[in-house]
């Protein structure tokens, strides 16, 4: 019998928190008083399954309303491509986002959703968000 290397998640998330993505640019809001939402849509996020090494295909939604930066979208664009070669969980992946858009621009309260394709029968939808406390 052949011993498939992918039959375990075992230690494949074990630095997510850690992994080394790219910069998230930010710019300066000129109307951080002012109390307004931005929302982007990425319809074409893609990750790999860490089980499997089969692609994973989703949409991600980003909710957020900024404070005194607001996220440039190129390095966006470039941070979310980075995805596509990565193993993570799709709790992990829509978490990890999270994590760093707060890191990037600090907002007064941000939203991702990640909708991902049915595989297996199975629709995942996760969503997490962040409140600043001020």
């Amino acid at each position: 019998m052949i011993e498939n290397d992918n039959s375990s998640y075992e230690g494949k998330q074990e630095n997510i928190r850690n992994l080394k993505t790219p910069k998230i640019d930010t710019w300066e809001n000129k109307y951080h008083e002012k109390d307004f939402e931005i929302e982007f849509t990425i319809n074409e996020f893609t990750c790999v399954c860490p089980k499997t090494g089969m692609p994973d295909f989703g949409v991600l939604r980003i909710k957020y309303r900024p404070e005194k930066k607001c996220i440039e979208l190129k390095s966006l664009k470039l941070y979310i491509n980075f995805y596509r070669d990565v193993g993570i969980f799709h709790e992990h992946v829509v978490n990890k986002v999270l994590e760093d858009l707060v890191s990037a621009c600090h907002p007064k309260w941000i939203s991702i959703e990640g909708e991902f394709n049915i595989r297996g029968g199975i629709k995942t939808v996760v969503r997490a968000e962040y409140c600043s406390s001020n």
